[in-house]
Protein backbone atom coordinates (compact mmCIF):
# COMPACT_ATOMS: atom_id res chain seq x y z
CA UNK A 1 0.00 0.00 0.00
CA UNK A 2 2.32 2.28 0.51
CA UNK A 3 4.62 1.80 -2.61
CA UNK A 4 0.97 2.41 -4.38
CA UNK A 5 0.65 5.50 -2.48
CA UNK A 6 4.18 6.37 -3.10
CA UNK A 7 3.90 5.77 -7.10
CA UNK A 8 0.84 7.71 -7.37
CA UNK A 9 2.34 10.85 -5.66
CA UNK A 10 4.97 10.86 -7.95
CA UNK A 11 2.76 10.41 -10.97
CA UNK A 12 0.20 13.60 -8.97
CA UNK A 13 3.51 15.56 -9.30
CA UNK A 14 4.47 15.04 -12.87
CA UNK A 15 0.91 15.65 -14.32
CA UNK A 16 0.94 18.93 -11.73
CA UNK A 17 3.87 20.00 -13.57
CA UNK A 18 2.79 19.49 -16.91
CA UNK A 19 -0.86 20.50 -17.18
CA UNK A 20 -1.35 22.40 -13.46
CA UNK A 21 -3.07 21.84 -10.93
CA UNK A 22 -7.00 22.65 -10.19
CA UNK A 23 -7.17 22.34 -6.04
CA UNK A 24 -5.15 24.04 -3.92
CA UNK A 25 -4.58 21.46 -1.58
CA UNK A 26 -3.17 18.06 -2.08
CA UNK A 27 -2.91 16.08 1.02
CA UNK A 28 -5.69 16.46 4.05
CA UNK A 29 -6.47 14.08 6.98
CA UNK A 30 -10.19 13.47 6.04
CA UNK A 31 -12.89 12.41 8.79
CA UNK A 32 -12.72 8.78 8.95
CA UNK A 33 -14.96 8.19 12.29
CA UNK A 34 -17.23 6.10 10.45
CA UNK A 35 -14.88 4.37 8.18
CA UNK A 36 -12.92 3.23 11.08
CA UNK A 37 -15.96 1.81 13.22
CA UNK A 38 -16.17 0.04 9.36
CA UNK A 39 -12.63 -1.26 9.57
CA UNK A 40 -12.62 -1.88 12.95
CA UNK A 41 -10.04 0.63 13.97
CA UNK A 42 -10.15 1.83 17.53
CA UNK A 43 -8.76 5.03 16.47
CA UNK A 44 -8.04 7.05 13.59
CA UNK A 45 -5.34 9.24 12.63
CA UNK A 46 -4.41 11.63 15.20
CA UNK A 47 -7.67 11.63 16.71
CA UNK A 48 -7.46 9.52 20.25
CA UNK A 49 -10.83 7.82 21.35
CA UNK A 50 -13.35 9.08 22.74
CA UNK A 51 -13.52 6.38 25.78
CA UNK A 52 -12.28 3.32 26.72
CA UNK A 53 -15.72 2.23 26.46
CA UNK A 54 -18.07 4.11 24.70
CA UNK A 55 -21.34 3.82 23.36
CA UNK A 56 -23.26 4.97 20.06
CA UNK A 57 -26.41 5.78 19.45
CA UNK A 58 -28.18 3.72 16.78
CA UNK A 59 -30.26 5.39 14.55
CA UNK A 60 -32.76 2.64 14.44
CA UNK A 61 -33.00 2.77 18.79
CA UNK A 62 -31.23 1.39 21.34
CA UNK A 63 -27.14 1.80 21.73
CA UNK A 64 -24.33 -0.63 21.03
CA UNK A 65 -21.10 -0.63 23.45
CA UNK A 66 -17.74 -0.07 21.88
CA UNK A 67 -14.72 -1.41 23.94
CA UNK A 68 -11.12 -0.54 22.86
CA UNK A 69 -9.52 -3.60 21.76
CA UNK A 70 -5.97 -2.18 22.25
CA UNK A 71 -5.71 -1.85 25.85
CA UNK A 72 -4.49 -5.96 26.46
CA UNK A 73 -2.00 -5.27 23.63
CA UNK A 74 -0.89 -1.78 25.83
CA UNK A 75 -0.68 -3.64 29.06
CA UNK A 76 1.63 -6.82 27.27
CA UNK A 77 4.25 -3.69 25.93
CA UNK A 78 4.09 -1.98 29.63
CA UNK A 79 5.35 -5.41 30.93
CA UNK A 80 2.28 -6.12 33.01
CA UNK A 81 1.76 -10.13 33.30
CA UNK A 82 -1.33 -11.48 32.06
CA UNK A 83 -2.93 -11.77 35.98
CA UNK A 84 -2.56 -8.49 36.14
CA UNK A 85 -3.33 -7.45 32.71
CA UNK A 86 -6.62 -9.60 32.94
CA UNK A 87 -7.48 -7.47 36.65
CA UNK A 88 -6.69 -4.02 34.48
CA UNK A 89 -9.02 -5.33 31.96
CA UNK A 90 -12.03 -6.64 34.70
CA UNK A 91 -11.72 -3.17 36.23
CA UNK A 92 -12.34 -1.25 32.81
CA UNK A 93 -15.49 -3.67 31.98
CA UNK A 94 -16.80 -2.75 35.17
CA UNK A 95 -15.57 0.95 35.86
CA UNK A 96 -14.99 1.98 31.78
CA UNK A 97 -11.87 3.86 32.74
CA UNK A 98 -8.60 2.74 34.49
CA UNK A 99 -8.95 5.58 36.96
CA UNK A 100 -8.58 4.24 40.51
CA UNK A 101 -7.63 1.03 39.15
CA UNK A 102 -5.45 -1.39 41.80
CA UNK A 103 -3.19 -3.34 39.78
CA UNK A 104 -2.31 0.05 37.35
CA UNK A 105 0.77 2.10 37.85
CA UNK A 106 0.46 5.63 38.05
CA UNK A 107 3.03 6.22 35.53
CA UNK A 108 1.20 4.76 32.89
CA UNK A 109 -2.39 6.21 34.04
CA UNK A 110 -1.57 9.16 31.03
CA UNK A 111 -1.33 6.24 28.57
CA UNK A 112 -4.53 5.35 28.60
CA UNK A 113 -6.42 9.03 28.27
CA UNK A 114 -9.02 9.70 26.09
CA UNK A 115 -11.22 12.59 24.40
CA UNK A 116 -13.64 12.18 27.40
CA UNK A 117 -14.33 10.59 30.53
CA UNK A 118 -12.66 10.64 34.24
CA UNK A 119 -9.29 10.84 32.20
CA UNK A 120 -9.45 13.25 29.41
CA UNK A 121 -6.55 14.29 27.28
CA UNK A 122 -6.20 18.22 27.85
CA UNK A 123 -8.14 20.21 24.89
CA UNK A 124 -4.28 22.02 24.18
CA UNK A 125 -2.94 18.60 23.67
CA UNK A 126 -5.17 18.29 21.17
CA UNK A 127 -4.03 21.23 19.60
CA UNK A 128 -0.42 20.45 19.80
CA UNK A 129 -0.99 16.98 18.00
CA UNK A 130 -2.36 19.07 15.26
CA UNK A 131 0.39 21.22 15.09
CA UNK A 132 2.90 18.43 14.74
CA UNK A 133 1.12 16.83 11.88
CA UNK A 134 0.14 19.86 10.23
CA UNK A 135 3.40 20.41 8.23
CA UNK A 136 3.16 17.51 6.06
CA UNK A 137 -0.02 18.54 5.13
CA UNK A 138 -0.62 21.15 2.08
CA UNK A 139 -4.84 21.28 3.46
CA UNK A 140 -6.57 21.38 6.49
CA UNK A 141 -6.71 18.29 9.34
CA UNK A 142 -10.14 17.00 10.02
CA UNK A 143 -10.62 15.95 13.94
CA UNK A 144 -12.64 17.59 16.66
CA UNK A 145 -10.60 19.26 19.85
CA UNK A 146 -12.78 17.97 22.94
CA UNK A 147 -13.43 20.55 25.73
CA UNK A 148 -15.41 19.63 29.06
CA UNK A 149 -18.85 20.65 29.37
CA UNK A 150 -17.77 23.50 31.87
CA UNK A 151 -14.93 25.17 29.87
CA UNK A 152 -14.70 29.04 30.12
CA UNK A 153 -15.34 31.54 26.76
CA UNK A 154 -11.59 32.20 27.86
CA UNK A 155 -10.21 29.03 27.24
CA UNK A 156 -12.55 28.87 23.45
CA UNK A 157 -10.49 31.68 22.67
CA UNK A 158 -6.92 30.47 23.87
CA UNK A 159 -7.48 27.22 22.00
CA UNK A 160 -8.17 29.65 18.85
CA UNK A 161 -4.81 31.28 19.33
CA UNK A 162 -2.73 28.52 20.14
CA UNK A 163 -3.79 26.92 16.87
CA UNK A 164 -2.97 30.37 14.70
CA UNK A 165 0.51 30.18 16.46
CA UNK A 166 0.68 26.59 15.48
CA UNK A 167 -0.20 27.58 11.72
CA UNK A 168 -3.18 25.14 11.44
CA UNK A 169 -5.59 25.42 8.98
CA UNK A 170 -8.50 24.52 10.79
CA UNK A 171 -10.08 23.69 14.20
CA UNK A 172 -13.12 22.10 15.22
CA UNK A 173 -14.45 22.24 18.60
CA UNK A 174 -16.76 20.28 20.29
CA UNK A 175 -18.24 21.13 24.41
CA UNK A 176 -19.51 17.95 26.44
CA UNK A 177 -22.95 18.30 26.04
CA UNK A 178 -23.37 20.90 23.92
CA UNK A 179 -26.14 19.07 21.65
CA UNK A 180 -29.37 17.36 23.28
CA UNK A 181 -28.67 14.00 21.67
CA UNK A 182 -24.91 12.97 20.12
CA UNK A 183 -23.43 9.85 18.39
CA UNK A 184 -20.92 8.88 20.85
CA UNK A 185 -21.31 9.13 24.78
CA UNK A 186 -19.16 7.93 27.93
CA UNK A 187 -20.81 6.17 30.63
CA UNK A 188 -23.30 3.44 31.43
CA UNK A 189 -26.74 3.68 28.98
CA UNK A 190 -28.93 1.77 31.34
CA UNK A 191 -27.84 3.87 34.28
CA UNK A 192 -30.50 7.37 35.45
CA UNK A 193 -29.70 11.05 33.77
CA UNK A 194 -27.84 11.90 36.82
CA UNK A 195 -28.15 15.23 35.50
CA UNK A 196 -27.23 15.01 32.09
CA UNK A 197 -29.00 17.65 30.51
CA UNK A 198 -28.69 16.04 27.03
CA UNK A 199 -29.71 12.59 28.52
CA UNK A 200 -32.55 14.44 30.77
CA UNK A 201 -34.79 16.30 27.68
CA UNK A 202 -34.27 12.80 25.77
CA UNK A 203 -36.03 10.97 28.38
CA UNK A 204 -38.63 13.91 28.42
CA UNK A 205 -39.20 13.74 24.67
CA UNK A 206 -39.21 9.95 24.81
CA UNK A 207 -42.47 10.51 27.55
CA UNK A 208 -43.64 12.86 25.81
CA UNK A 209 -43.82 11.03 22.12
CA UNK A 210 -47.11 9.19 23.18
CA UNK A 211 -49.95 10.98 24.36
CA UNK A 212 -51.02 10.37 28.37
CA UNK A 213 -54.10 10.68 29.66
CA UNK A 214 -54.82 12.52 33.45
CA UNK A 215 -57.45 11.22 34.90
CA UNK A 216 -59.81 13.12 37.43
CA UNK A 217 -59.84 12.38 40.92
CA UNK A 218 -62.05 9.79 42.42
CA UNK A 219 -63.74 13.03 44.37
CA UNK A 220 -64.08 15.92 42.06
CA UNK A 221 -66.36 19.23 41.53
CA UNK A 222 -69.36 19.22 38.99
CA UNK A 223 -71.23 21.26 37.89
CA UNK A 224 -74.55 20.55 36.17
CA UNK A 225 -76.24 22.88 33.35
CA UNK A 226 -80.05 22.60 31.98
CA UNK A 227 -80.47 23.33 28.28
CA UNK A 228 -82.84 23.47 25.79
CA UNK A 229 -82.95 21.94 22.18
CA UNK A 230 -86.44 22.74 20.43
CA UNK A 231 -88.88 19.96 21.64
CA UNK A 232 -85.57 18.25 23.75
CA UNK A 233 -84.96 19.51 27.75
CA UNK A 234 -81.63 17.98 28.72
CA UNK A 235 -78.98 18.64 31.40
CA UNK A 236 -74.94 18.92 30.91
CA UNK A 237 -72.95 17.87 33.86
CA UNK A 238 -69.41 19.30 33.88
CA UNK A 239 -66.46 17.44 36.20
CA UNK A 240 -63.40 19.56 36.75
CA UNK A 241 -59.69 19.00 37.70
CA UNK A 242 -58.64 20.73 41.18
CA UNK A 243 -57.61 24.20 39.01
CA UNK A 244 -61.39 24.47 37.32
CA UNK A 245 -60.54 23.24 34.41
CA UNK A 246 -62.92 20.52 32.61
CA UNK A 247 -62.10 17.05 32.57
CA UNK A 248 -65.10 15.16 31.61
CA UNK A 249 -68.41 16.13 30.07
CA UNK A 250 -72.37 13.88 30.62
CA UNK A 251 -75.07 14.77 29.10
CA UNK A 252 -78.68 13.61 30.32
CA UNK A 253 -81.80 13.98 27.89
CA UNK A 254 -85.17 13.49 28.42
CA UNK A 255 -86.08 10.80 25.72
CA UNK A 256 -83.99 7.86 27.69
CA UNK A 257 -82.97 5.57 25.15
CA UNK A 258 -83.57 7.66 22.25
CA UNK A 259 -81.24 7.70 19.48
CA UNK A 260 -80.64 11.34 20.39
CA UNK A 261 -80.07 10.09 24.09
CA UNK A 262 -77.39 7.47 22.80
CA UNK A 263 -76.07 9.95 20.33
CA UNK A 264 -75.59 12.53 23.03
CA UNK A 265 -74.15 9.46 25.36
CA UNK A 266 -70.97 8.94 22.42
CA UNK A 267 -70.81 12.41 22.02
CA UNK A 268 -69.92 12.86 25.65
CA UNK A 269 -67.64 9.90 25.95
CA UNK A 270 -65.60 11.72 23.08
CA UNK A 271 -65.17 14.86 24.91
CA UNK A 272 -64.13 13.18 28.01
CA UNK A 273 -61.68 11.29 26.45
CA UNK A 274 -60.24 14.38 24.26
CA UNK A 275 -59.89 16.31 27.64
CA UNK A 276 -58.19 13.94 30.02
CA UNK A 277 -55.95 13.47 27.11
CA UNK A 278 -55.04 17.55 26.62
CA UNK A 279 -57.36 18.72 23.94
CA UNK A 280 -58.37 22.44 24.88
CA UNK A 281 -61.77 22.63 25.46
CA UNK A 282 -61.18 25.80 22.86
CA UNK A 283 -60.28 23.55 20.32
CA UNK A 284 -63.81 21.12 20.69
CA UNK A 285 -65.73 25.06 20.78
CA UNK A 286 -64.16 25.98 17.16
CA UNK A 287 -64.38 22.85 15.75
CA UNK A 288 -68.36 22.68 16.71
CA UNK A 289 -69.59 26.06 16.24
CA UNK A 290 -71.68 26.61 13.49
CA UNK A 291 -72.92 23.52 12.75
CA UNK A 292 -76.39 23.12 12.02
CA UNK A 293 -78.65 20.13 12.15
CA UNK A 294 -82.02 19.00 13.33
CA UNK A 295 -83.17 19.00 16.25
CA UNK A 296 -82.24 22.66 16.72
CA UNK A 297 -83.96 25.74 18.57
Amino acid sequence: MVDAGRTAWFEACALAQRVGVRNSQATVLAPTGTIGLLMDCDTTGVEPDLSLVKNKRLVGGGTMSIVNRTVPRALARLGYDDETASAVLAWVDEHQTVVGCPGLRAEHVAVFATSMGDNPIHHMGHIRMMGAVQPFLSGAISKTCNMPEEVSVDDVEELYLQAWHLGLKAVAIYRDNCKVAQPLTVGDPSSESGGNPAKLVSKLAIGLAEPVRRRLPRSRMSRTFEFRVADCKGFVTVGEYEDGRPGEVFFRVSKQGSTMAGIMDAFAISLSHGLQYGVPLRAFVDAFTGMRFEPAG
